[in-house]
């Protein structure tokens, strides 16, 4: 599986950013991925290269490049509930900096650089996110209707920006919720501005779960949600995106 670590130009300089893809040396749909808060490690990395093992290629960027390269802090191997709240507290100024300006100002950026890789064939392209990826996610599609044909966001606070921030949305959408994230009552909320957005989706929650479910380096790692993300997750890129 190639990979390669590449520099993304931005407004506000270079974001350093993972990508895989097939080795057959064509085409391949788009699909920029948002890791979680923890950023740019060894299971986002293996969890790139899984997807663009079905055909895609795959594009990482290091949300907080502006804080330097990844990894922007120090993490252990397993990020467990004793480490969490050390980490975080590293983390939290830099997720509080990254404002809604520069979210948007980097998915121009991030998406403009995906469409120009020689592997990416023309046509829509999908973004996906986990944890505060799944927000950054929400917020690119919205940005880019019509250019972003599907959106999956994991375990993330997508609701964040009110109906508004999902008014403008065309995409096919997937959000798999934490069940310790989400209420039912905020949950129908959610979906009732997904209606009235007019877009095909899914959106529900994953039983049991609690935050970070996706991600085999922490706590909350769950195999069985795991695997039915990639049960919604692929099918939902092969809808929506077509190889050229």
């Amino acid at each position: 599986m190639p990979t390669k670590t590449l520099r993304i130009p931005t407004a506000d300089g270079r974001a350093d950013a993972f990508a895989a893809f097939p080795e057959d040396g064509g085409r391949h749909p788009g699909v920029l991925m948002y890791p979680d808060g923890f950023g740019i490690r060894p299971v986002v990395r293996e969890m790139a290269r899984e997807l663009a093992g079905h055909g895609y290629y795959v594009l990482v960027p290091n949300l907080f490049y502006r804080h330097g390269p990844a990894p922007v802090i120090e993490l252990p191997g397993h990020i467990g509930e004793e480490v969490r709240p050390a980490v975080f507290a590293q983390l939290m100024p830099l997720i509080e900096a990254h404002t809604t300006e520069r979210v948007l100002s980097d998915a121009d950026a991030y998406l403009g650089f995906l469409t120009a890789q020689p592997e990416v064939g023309a046509g829509p392209v999908a973004v996906t996110g986990y944890c505060v990826g799944g927000l950054l996610a929400t917020r690119t599609a919205a940005a880019h209707p019509g250019r972003v044909a599907a959106l999956a966001a994991f375990h993330g606070p997508v609701g964040a920006d009110g109906p508004d921030g999902l008014s403008s949305l065309t995409a096919e959408v997937h959000f798999g919720h934490a069940e310790s994230d989400v209420t039912p009552e905020a949950l129908g909320e959610l979906n009732r501005a997904l209606d009235a957005a007019g877009v095909g989706y899914t959106s529900e929650i994953y039983p049991g779960t609690v935050h970070g479910f996706t991600m085999a380096d922490t706590d909350a790692f769950d195999p069985a949600a795991l695997r039915l993300h990639w049960d919604r997750l692929l099918p939902l890129l092969r809808r929506a995106l077509t190889t050229i």
